[in-house]
């Protein structure tokens, strides 16, 4: 049964056990789910089968002896609650012919009868040494015409220090891998079989653990399983089994990355006679101690761990459908956009109090509070006009009206100030800005500028609703073709993409600016552009698909989950509003210098995260940059620049990058490459593959 529910309806809730070769597997399957565990990972043939030792007649008979029947399970059960383990005594690389052999036919038998079983995975074993050639050649080519199934490389988890030189670190089947850092194993071996989409890891989890740099590295790896060892685990005061402050964090990443627990062993633990597993001190008869799964204590701890997970928040739950999936960033200059897609960015609240604060912060600055009581008389007077009899009113406007005009005479100030939505929308916009005005007793008019004919529609339809009629003047134009009746005291747009400029804000608001009081305000101010190098083996394979150029050349919007972040991010460009510089191109370059830290590890690079951070006003930001991200705002996803290779760059090595930013007449492109340590092209050369038109 699933350990437990937090909102996150992934793989992880499944436990699995391994278990030994047993011919009489209804029982096996029987006794394991009803102990609790979800699923099994069982050997499938008999360990002592060797086809070097079964005589030529039985060789080549039709059906080979090694396994039981297929009809001994349902396919559902099959499918549903066995993993399939293949032979540990598999060595592919041996140096004894006849072993090497016998290993080749098993691996083929074992996987082509997993594939009749329509298993959904199969557990491969640890290469013996750090040669695995031949190994890695058998399972590419097993690869290139499997079914759907799942490989899943088993690797213990080991990295040694780098002054420790060669050791020799053994696992659960008894084999032995000669090697200081076990993610290189796995990553020649993967590299063997070209990076392939159904070959997967699972790591065996020892008593000891890596470097936290270098356990990161894993979550950017199609790792698929965890097998924890019941010798791994610690006593509690009770008796009862317990793991490490360290497992119990590494336990709760396996399980935010969507990755199964698998137990593996025998129960360790002398457990306390008469007592219930959770240690409350009730008693239990015999017969349940009895009935009892012999390693339950463990999954019931593993379970508890679960439990015990923050719960998934509000944004995490709307984001689940979106991890990890490709898609490419908004042309908003060249489409318009779809009422679903304004639904979904008006309900980030978050974003629209930033601006609302910003504004707040802008009308404050522009209107003093000594001159805001000439704001507050006009809003007395139209109460007045609402609400009293006519010739009163008369009489009233006639009195405020003369001590108007005798402030102004005496000290002349700008009573409304005039506030410019340049990208309107639907409206979220206004709605905030008017907030604004009402919160500091300002008075605006309002002048909202959409291109989009459909969110027009809209926003005239949202005037009358509100009675915004004597505020708010709907303009349908480009923004950039906009001739204003009067120049604006403060500018408001939310034009920003994920890399901040990459959906041409730059060059939307450069066009806006002819508009702009000398002295007025934009909002934003400036946005950053960031990017840092990663791992995540899931959006490689899943770009790898499509098998052409164009699609290793485009940069995605994408919610990272699972990957791997190699080195803190660094500022790319940068752009300010209102741009007073007397050379306004938008074009940029930057080379950017990442430091792979010693005590990571070796590391794949897939491509390039890029996040954007932006100064609406003062000391009210917005972005999504991890270090300074505005909490619970989902408005903005990250953005992928993918390599067309993996790079990959050792421990401690210089990792250099180069982007640049290049206009044309009609078009706004990225181009990227890497230059160590080692060369790729350049990518989307010429904006060939991927661009934004203007």
């Amino acid at each position: 049964m699933p350990l437990g529910d937090n909102g996150d309806k992934s793989d992880s809730r499944y436990c699995g056990l391994e278990t030994e070769f047993n011919d009489d597997m209804p029982h096996v399957l029987s006794y394991n789910i009803n102990g609790g565990f979800d699923f099994v990972v069982a050997p499938l043939m008999e360990p002592g089968y060797r086809s070097s030792l079964v005589n030529k007649a039985n060789r080549e008979s039709s059906v080979p002896p090694f396994t039981g029947s297929d009809l001994v399970l349902s396919p559902a059960q099959w499918s549903s609650h066995v993993v399939g383990k293949i032979s540990s005594w598999i060595d592919l690389d041996s140096e004894d012919d006849v072993l090497r052999e016998d290993s080749e036919i098993a691996l083929k038998q074992e996987i082509a009868w997993a594939s009749h079983l329509s298993l959904q995975a199969c557990l491969l074993p640890t290469p013996k040494g750090n040669s695995c050639a031949n190994y890695a050649r058998c399972v590419n080519d097993i690869l290139q015409d499997l079914n759907n199934m799942q490989l899943w490389l088993r690797i213990p988890l080991v990295k040694s220090d780098e002054d420790d030189g060669d050791s020799v670190n053994g696992t659960s089947d008894g084999m032995v891998v000669e090697h200081t850092d076990s993610w290189e194993l796995w990553n020649s071996f993967r590299a063997l079989c070209e990076h392939h989409s159904q070959l997967s890891v699972a790591l065996d989890v020892l008593s000891s653990l890596p470097s936290v740099n270098s356990l990161g590295r894993w979550f950017g790896e199609p790792l698929k399983a965890a097998i924890v060892h019941t010798d791994s685990f610690l006593t509690n005061a009770r008796g009862y089994p317990c793991l490490s402050k360290r497992h119990q964090k590494l336990l709760s990443s396996f399980f935010y990355h969507s990755i199964q627990i698998v137990l593996s062993g025998k129960a360790v633990h002398n457990l306390p006679v008469g007592t219930s597993p959770s240690g409350s001190g009730q008693t239990n008869n015999n017969a349940q101690q009895a009935q009892r799964h012999e390693i339950r204590s463990y999954l019931d701890y593993v379970a508890y761990l679960y439990q015990n997970m923050e719960p998934l928040t509000e944004q995490e739950r709307f984001e689940l459908g979106y991890r990890d999936y490709l898609q490419s960033p908004l042309q908003p200059l060249m489409d318009n956009l779809e009422a679903q897609t304004y639904e979904t960015f008006e309900k980030d609240s978050v974003k629209y109090i930033q601006y609302q604060r910003a504004v707040s912060k802008a009308l404050v600055d522009r209107i003093p509070d000594e001159k805001a009581s000439t704001t507050t008389a006009v809003s007395l007077l139209n109460y007045f006009l609402h609400y009293q009899e006519v010739i009163f009113c008369f009489l009233i406007f006639l009195t405020v009206a003369y001590h108007l005009e005798t402030c102004a005479l005496c000290n002349p100030i700008c009573v409304l100030q005039v506030l410019m939505v340049v990208g309107a929308g639907r409206g979220p916009l206004i709605r905030a800005s008017l907030q604004a005005a009402e919160e500091t007793g300002r008075k605006i008019r309002v002048f909202a500028v959409e291109k989009n004919p459909n969110a027009v529609v809209t926003l005239h339809s949202l005037v009358k609703l509100e009675g915004w009629e004597n505020t708010v003047t709907i303009i349908s134009c480009d923004m950039r073709c906009w001739e204003a009746p009067e120049k604006a005291d403060i500018l408001v747009s939310e034009l920003l993409g994920s890399f901040g400029d990459n959906e041409l804000s730059p060059e939307c608001l450069d066009g806006a600016q002819r508009f702009l009081k000398p002295d007025g305000i934009s909002i934003p101010q400036s946005y950053t552009s960031f990017m840092q190098p990663v791992t995540t083996s899931k959006l490689y394979n899943d770009i790898k698909l499509h098998k052409d150029l164009l699609h290793f050349e485009t940069a995605y919007v994408v919610k990272l989950h699972r990957l791997a972040k190699l080195s803190p991010s660094q500022a790319v460009f940068t752009f300010t509003h209102p741009n007073n510089s007397p050379n306004k191109s938008n074009q940029r370059y930057k080379k950017l210098r990442f430091d792979i830290p010693v005590e990571t590890g070796s590391c794949i690079v897939h491509g390039f995260a890029g996040y954007f951070d932006s100064v609406l006003y003062k000391d009210v930001h917005l972005g999504i940059e991890p270090t300074t991200a505005t909490p619970n705002m989902f408005s903005w996803f990250p953005i992928f620049f993918p390599l067309r290779s993996p790079m990959y760059v050792k421990a401690g090595s210089l990792l250099d990058f180069h982007i640049w930013r290049c206009c044309g007449n009609t078009k706004v492109w990225y181009e990227w490459c890497v230059t160590s340590p080692t060369a790729s092209p350049i990518h989307n050369s010429n904006g060939r593959s991927y661009w934004v038109g203007l």
